[in-house]
């Protein structure tokens, strides 16, 4: 089976468990249930180096901590930015942090979209629920380099109108004449006017050139398995169709074991795959 294209990221610190301290800048709802925080070192100095695709621990004195992608411009070093999803009691503390209060966070871990593969080619991101998150990067950096490209065409999907995340960044995107943003629900409601159905259902839409185009997917798993089966049935080989397997991740360090996905740990070899390395083990129930 062929490898991870990527080589490992190095761990960032001598002691990776311990988080530094960084200050809640703004906090702003997404969706009732979501929020982006943008943080700041609360020493002052420049957060350390990422790459899109990669993620921090997250943590909230006295209730834990949780894997969050990051979400912002990596061309920014005086903050981070994480769109969080209260799923449960550790996230919605981290998610409801106010502005001034201050949250741990080590990092960044893991393998980031591998974007160097893209120049020169078509690019194609379909995100689903909130897999939009994890991309936004990428759309950052194609954008900041938009000659280096070919078409740029994005998907995102989600459940509602209500579920949609930086809607109005979207509708910015949307204007831009040199990229392709397409946007659909599952179901509507009267005040929406735009397309409906699965994020799969727009795939034969889009425009790239097959022999010469590169695919990032992220959403849940299943939205992912089929549009990277349908990607590549429009001739993106296997090889060019990339995946973010966010799942598990609790430490960070490949020491817990609850990412294992496969022979492969998410946090450490991931949590960007090659389709092709992880096909086999995605129609495997319950892996």
């Amino acid at each position: 089976m062929a490898s991870n294209a990527l080589p490992p990221q190095p761990i960032p610190s001598s002691h990776p468990l311990a988080p530094a301290p960084f200050v809640v800048r703004s906090q702003t709802a997404e969706t009732p249930d979501t929020h982006t925080l943008v943080l700041s070192p609360s020493d002052g100095h420049a957060v350390p180096p990422a790459l899109p695709g990669q993620f921090n621990m997250l943590y909230v004195f006295g209730v834990g901590e949780a894997a969050i992608s990051l979400s912002g411009d990596p061309s920014d070093a005086t903050a981070v930015v994480h769109t969080v999803r209260n799923a449960g009691p550790i996230t919605a503390a981290i998610a409801q942090s106010p502005p001034g209060q201050t949250v741990g966070i080590r990092g960044p871990y893991g393998r980031g979209w591998p974007i160097d593969q893209a120049k020169g080619r078509d690019v194609v991101l379909v995100a689903g629920g909130l897999g939009l998150p994890p991309l936004r990067p990428v759309l950052y950096g194609l954008l900041a380099h938009r000659e280096r490209y070919g078409r740029i065409e994005v998907i995102y999907g989600a459940r509602t109108p209500k579920d949609l995340v930086y809607y109005g960044q979207i509708q910015q995107w949307r204007l831009r004449p040199d990229i392709r943003f397409q946007v659909t629900v599952d179901a509507a409601d009267r005040s929406w006017y735009g397309d409906v159905g699965l994020v799969t259902a727009r795939i034969p839409d889009t425009r790239f050139e097959p022999g010469n185009s590169v695919a990032f997917l992220c959403g849940p798993e299943i939205m992912m398995k089929y549009a990277a089966r349908d990607l590549e049935a429009r001739g993106i080989p296997q090889s060019s169709i990339w995946l973010s397997m966010e799942r598990n991740m609790k430490c960070a360090v490949a020491v817990c074991g609850h990412c294992q996905f496969g022979p492969a740990f998410v946090c450490r070899d991931g949590p960007v795959f090659r389709y092709d390395v992880v096909r086999d083990w995605l129609a495997t129930r319950e892996l």
